[in-house]
């Protein structure tokens, strides 16, 4: 029987044994009279009395007593739920092990970690469910128990079903209630923990990998400017492995730092530096020259960002970086070479510009005097028709020869400049139309053309469209059979592209020429045929169409005939009008008109002679002459002609000096001066137009042209004349 317990002076219950409970009870016996030695009959009433009292307080002490051993019991029965909670319910697993190694108890999560019920595990040989590969492991902390310390480890179990798990063993030595040694073992679940560990060292060793392998060189350094890290690129253009105490590889593992024009550059200002110092936010792009350990210098770009820690404090920055050495002497032969090519397109410029212009200078002799005897009185008789029709003929084929060569220089420089706007496809088959068919009259060749209600517009240069079209209409023509047939066709092949087809009936193309039709000056053999030709229209329609964002292509079946054919891109934009190159008619001088003043600047006698002979047929006009700029200034201050026509290249100043000096005076400001030169390339022209001329007209000229830009110039400087004496009014 278990003893109750004494309640001590704070409440707790004592416990005391039965053996003490007795000595104590027959102590308080003998100090008090026995109660059989007295005779009950001679007791007296105060007596009977006093053991009435005695025998009620020992009966109030019993009660006490066994109220103690009740609320004893309840302590305990709460305390041994409370085990229950802390023991059974753990969420890690307790086992006691026998010195033997056999399981003696085990809780829930035991149970459940290791796979078997409770009263299972009992008995069972703790070591059975430890992974065969770490049971050393498990050996080796049960033997390091008898230091008389607690032991951890972390090892494999596999439970009663075969699966694995991680777990840490926490082992301690202790006695059972009979003395016997046993170790307390307390298992933890961590396999996510390890699991998530795994991931992790993976993920590094992945990140380690990636770090070294990249191409390009990476390092860190920590606020002071340590290295902690760099790759094996950032070594190799270091050429050395700089150490944590490296003092002199601050911010770089380069030992000297230059700036990109060869100054020093201090590796405390360097953008490492700043970067940490908080002096920039980042770094991009930006090039640096590191010398290596053998004294090498490289050019290397840079791109620095900052570490920061949680609270966004900087605890140091990365750098990645990459040799451009290489690429900047590749840029620097490049811009050698470049500027070989720019020294060799101007040297092939000036070449096509000084060839276009001695070639139109004769020229313009040669036509203008032509086309004075053309339309000159008495009409040229019919021999001489015949020969100038002739000189007219080859005249303007050689001037046509000079614009194909320079337009095509213009292209395949890139130089060529288009005006692209919406064009109506119908006003232009027009204009074609009435181009080609004297050609087309003569060789006996019907043209059909689309509807002139045809309702298409494609953005593209006006005129350089045209010029493909006439090219190959001409060519259709050109190539055909006497009497043959050219059919024009328009077909719109999707919603937002055109496809323009020239078809002739002519000897067709073999696939051999078809590979070779659109190379420069190629003619396919027809070099000795009787036609004409230089073999860079169909090159230079090609380039056009694709400039304008087209296509050209062709097919063509031998002895049945060709179809050449270009597709567009449509537009749903319409213009207001569309412009024309039909010839302006020109303006009959009145009667009694008075006399008008054209001063003409020019070195050229026989340029000068066939203008001579131009204003002698306008009884409203005289010519005024200089043979170079500064006399034509002095000419134009005195005499304060109506117009000017000005050479470009004069023997003392050039013509847009002489425009300048015009200009500054106010005298001759207001008078329009017109540009009338063989510098023919499109440069010159918008330079010319720029300077201020009021029109830039080029050698040869064409007399109809010529005459009715005069009478502009002329109208013009009516207007003029009135303002400016205003002005001199006002002053």
């Amino acid at each position: 029987m278990q003893a109750p317990n004494k309640t001590s002076g704070n409440g707790k219950p004592v416990a005391i044994s039965a053996q003490a409970l007795r000595e104590r009870a027959e102590e308080i016996a003998r100090k008090k009279t026995p109660l059989a030695s007295r005779n009950p009959e001679k007791l007296s009433p105060g007596d009977m009395r006093q053991t009435l009292h005695e025998l009620q307080v020992h009966q109030i002490e019993l009660e006490m007593q066994n109220e103690e051993l009740r609320q004893a019991q309840l302590q305990l029965d709460t305390a041994k739920a409370r085990y229950f909670d802390l023991y059974d319910l753990a969420p890690v697993g307790y086992c006691t092990v026998s010195e033997p190694g056999l399981i003696l108890e085990a809780n829930f999560a035991a149970a459940t970690l290791l796979g078997m019920g409770r009263g299972e595990l009992v008995g069972q040989r703790f070591s059975r469910f430890i992974f065969k590969a770490d049971q050393d492991i498990y050996y080796l902390c049960r033997k390091q128990l008898t230091t008389g310390e607690a032991q951890r480890c972390e090892l494999r179990m596999v439970n009663d079903g075969g699966s694995p798990c991680w777990v840490q063993l926490a082992a301690s030595a202790a006695q059972d209630a009979d003395g016997a040694h046993v170790t307390r073992v307390v298992l933890s679940d961590v396999s996510n923990r390890k699991l998530m560990e795994a991931a992790i060292q993976e993920s590094e060793e992945q990140y380690r990998t990636l770090f070294e392998l990249v191409p390009v060189a990476v390092y860190s350094i920590d606020t002071q400017g340590v290295i902690h890290k760099f790759n094996r690129k950032a070594a190799e253009l270091w050429g050395r492995r700089p150490a944590p105490t490296d003092t002199d590889a601050r911010f770089c593992g380069s030992l000297k730092l230059f700036h990109p024009d060869g100054t020093f550059m201090p590796h405390d200002q360097c953008p490492m530096a700043e970067v940490v110092s908080g002096k920039i936010s980042e770094v991009h792009d930006t090039e640096v020259l590191i010398e290596r350990s053998g004294g090498s210098r490289v050019t290397v770009v840079v791109n620095i960002r900052p570490l920061k820690n949680q609270h966004g404090e900087v605890t140091g920055a990365v750098n990645c970086f990459y040799d451009i050495t290489e690429r900047k002497q590749l840029e620097l032969e490049l811009k050698i070479a470049m500027a070989a090519a720019e020294k060799a397109n101007r040297a092939k410029s000036d070449f096509l510009s000084g060839m276009s212009h001695e070639l139109r200078t004769p020229l313009n002799a040669i036509l203008g005097f032509a086309q004075l005897i053309e339309s000159g009185t008495p009409a040229p008789t019919a021999p001489q028709k015949r020969s100038v029709d002739q000189i007219l003929h080859a005249g303007w084929y050689l001037l046509e020869l000079v614009n194909g060569i320079l337009d095509l220089a213009l292209v395949e420089s890139g130089k060529l400049s288009l005006s692209r706007e919406t064009t109506s496809l119908a006003g232009l088959m027009q204009e074609c139309a009435t181009m080609i068919e004297p050609q087309a009259n003569q060789r006996g060749i019907t043209l059909t053309f689309p509807s002139p209600e045809l309702p298409y517009f494609v953005n593209a240069d006006r005129t350089r469209m045209k010029q493909i079209l006439v090219n190959l209409l001409s060519n259709a023509i050109k190539y055909n059979r006497v009497g043959g047939t050219v059919n024009v066709t328009c077909t719109q092949v999707s919603p937002e592209r055109i496809r323009i087809c020239v078809e002739d009936a002519g000897e067709g193309l073999s696939q051999e020429n078809i590979r070779h039709l659109f190379e420069p000056f190629n003619r396919l053999g027809r070099d000795a045929l009787a036609e004409e030709g230089t073999g860079i229209g169909l090159v230079m329609a090609k380039r056009l169409v694709e400039m304008m964002g087209g296509i050209i292509g062709v097919e063509s079946t031998v002895g049945k005939g060709s179809t050449f054919w270009i597709e567009m891109d449509l537009t749903t934009r319409r213009q207001a009008s569309q412009a024309t190159d039909a010839p302006q008619a020109l303006v009959q001088p009145q009667a009694n008109a008075p006399l008008r003043t054209l001063l003409y600047v020019e070195d050229n006698p026989a340029n000068l002679m066939l203008v001579e002979s131009l204003v002698e047929r306008r009884p409203d006009m005289r010519l005024l002459s200089a043979r170079d700029g500064n006399r034509g200034v002095e000419i134009a201050r005195a005499a304060l002609p109506d117009i000017i026509l000005m050479d470009i290249n004069l023997p003392d100043i050039s013509g847009v000096e002489v425009l300048k000096l015009l200009r500054k005076d106010l005298a001759t400001a207001h008078i329009p001066v017109l540009a009338l030169s063989a510098d023919a390339l499109p440069r010159d022209i918008d330079k010319g137009l720029e300077a201020g001329f009021f029109r830039y007209l080029t050698k040869p000229i064409r007399i109809d042209a010529f005459m009715a830009t005069m009478d502009e110039a002329l109208e013009f400087a009516k207007t003029q004349s009135v303002r400016a004496a205003k002005d001199r009014q006002l002053q």
